[in-house]
């Protein structure tokens, strides 16, 4: 028998609204030897990212959802720490969908499992700015998005890690970032820090007034993360010819019913020039996974691309961690540190 006990965290009952106590529960096990072709992984950072919340739910998208007693899904940064795979050796760091788990044994059927180099940035970033929320910020943005030099982008979620790269990438690009973000400590690090040309904080009122002031010239591309009130106030001031990379709506994920929300699709649809809008998912550009991957990180490394994380500490503290991720408790992205 492994010398190794896996504690992870399984999907027990599908939540019905917000989650509650027994929705997700903390268990372990042994680790089993491993078979010829294997490899064990020992997880040192799981991401916490909103996708998760519908994949509790028993409906119909992109992905299948997590199955009653599975390893609730995620993606990781991990070390090999035994291997009987002749492409992964001791010591190799990897991102991997291992899900909230310490350890996970993975073999050649899996695909989505690449190798990081630390190149002088922290490996957790690998979960967040130049991981697959920072790819997804970049593609949304610039290959459905199509933002030209001096046009308006406005970002939901700002100060996270798909807002976050999407506001620097749209100034990178000679364009006018504006973000939208919870709290007057969210908005002044997106200006100040982040170098957005405005911020504005929706929850303090009169949200259409503010983005009227701080999108003077109306907007061209609107980058939806949230949904609701916001998509709404947004919907009003969208230019003739814009564009709308839908990458979620948060603001839904907790509802007890969401086949019954007012999503972004709705409230951009009826309008009576509805912008260029779709649903988008970062794996649609899978094949430039590396190359999106280093550009990131080389932003990173050179100070280019700014970002802040919030760190819970050990597995028995991700499902809290989680609960207040979707409320936007977390500053930046919500990562769980797991081992050094």
């Amino acid at each position: 028998m492994s010398q190794y006990q896996n504690r992870s965290i399984i999907l027990s009952k599908r939540p019905q609204g917000e989650l509650q106590d027994g929705d997700l529960t903390l268990t372990s096990t042994p680790v089993r030897e491993l078979k010829d072709g294997e490899y064990l992984i020992q997880i040192l950072w799981l991401s916490l990212d909103p996708y998760m919340r519908p994949r509790m739910n028993d409906t119909e998208s992109y992905v299948d959802p997590v199955a009653i007693g599975d390893v609730m899904a995620g993606e990781s940064v991990g070390r090999v720490i035994e291997s009987k795979n002749e492409n992964f050796s001791v010591g190799d760091l990897v991102t991997s969908y291992s899900g909230w788990q310490e350890y996970y044994i993975a073999d050649d059927t899996e695909t989505m499992i690449y190798k990081i180099k630390p190149n002088g940035i922290p490996l957790q970033a690998y979960l967040g700015v130049a991981g697959m929320p920072g790819r997804t910020g970049y593609c949304g943005l610039t290959y459905v998005g199509k933002p030209q030099a001096g046009e308006t982008v406005v970002v939901a979620a700002a100060s996270g890690p798909v807002g976050t790269v999407v506001g620097q990438t749209a100034k990178q690009l000679g364009c006018r970032a504006v973000g939208i973000a919870g709290g007057p400590e969210k908005c002044r690090y997106v200006v100040e820090e982040l170098g957005f040309d405005a911020c504005v904080d929706y929850k303090e009122g009169d949200l259409l007034e503010k983005l009227k002031a701080a999108c003077p010239d109306g907007i061209d591309v609107y980058f939806e993360n949230v949904g609701g009130d916001v998509t709404k106030a947004v919907a009003q001031l969208l230019n003739k010819g814009s564009r709308a990379p839908i990458c979620g709506y948060v603001s839904a994920y907790n509802s007890e019913n969401i086949g019954q929300v007012e999503t972004p699709f709705h409230i951009l649809g009826a309008l009576p020039e509805p912008p260029e809008h779709r649903f988008f998912v970062v794996t649609e550009w899978q094949d430039q996974h590396q190359e999106l991957t280093e550009l990131l990180a080389e932003q990173v490394k050179s100070g280019k691309l700014k970002y802040r994380e919030s760190v819970a500490e050990g597995l028995d503290n991700a499902i809290e961690a989680f609960k207040g991720m979707l409320k936007g408790k977390n500053f930046g992205k919500q990562l769980v540190h797991i081992a050094d």
